[in-house]
């Protein structure tokens, strides 16, 4: 029987070949060594380094699926900054990971619905959608009061509609009067006050 250092665990050598094989020249190496290295504490800042250097759209999946059975901040932190890639693939792969981690992701929702970019916002409006619904209510509705893209409310008074809860009339009501001159909004907005209500015929 092999010997064991105390305080290793036999798969140590097995981890370090798997974080090793992310920079393998062969995909099917990489894809391999992510889908072993799935939900490994341990790995993440490994996965991360691999992410944003990984050209293959079907390895990438794989190590954010990897970083996203993780759980953690720093799992997060690694998957974050991929909701401003120019690549639309990336982006939607980030956002599907990212909402599978509501109470992980709770903590940061807060900088990204103030980030600068709206496109950022915007998309950080599908990451309430499976939060806490009561919770999900108050970020998007503090969202709606100040925010002046009209895009950015319409994807955030959609995720209402879904999840809202009755606090987020009142919100809605108040950003329906500043837009009223954006005929898309309010129509939105009468939707979601409708769901919400429980008036809806």
């Amino acid at each position: 029987m092999p010997l064991v250092r105390a305080g290793k665990s036999p798969n140590d050598g097995d981890k370090a070949q798997d974080r090793a094989a992310l920079d393998s020249p062969e995909a099917e190496s990489r894809w391999t060594a992510a889908r072993r290295l799935s939900g490994d504490v341990d790995a993440v800042p490994a996965l991360a380094a691999a992410l944003g250097r990984e050209p293959v759209p079907r390895v990438r999946e794989a190590i954010m699926t990897a970083l996203m059975r993780v759980g953690n901040a720093a799992s997060v932190e690694a998957i974050m900054p991929y909701l401003r890639s120019q690549d639309a693939g990336l982006r939607a792969a980030a956002i599907e990971a990212l909402q599978a981690l509501p109470e992980t992701i709770a903590p940061f929702m807060v900088p990204l619905l103030s980030d600068s970019d709206s496109d950022v916002r915007l998309l950080a409006t599908e990451l309430a959608r499976n939060m806490n619904a009561s919770e999900a209510t108050g970020l998007l509705c503090d969202l709606i009061e100040r925010e002046q893209h009209p895009n950015v409310c319409a994807a955030a008074i959609d995720v209402l509609t879904e999840v809202g809860t009755p606090a987020a009339l009142p919100s809605l009501q108040k950003c329906a009067a500043r837009f009223s001159a954006t005929s898309f909004l309010p129509f939105a907005i009468s939707v979601a006050i409708s769901r919400i209500s429980g008036s809806e015929g």
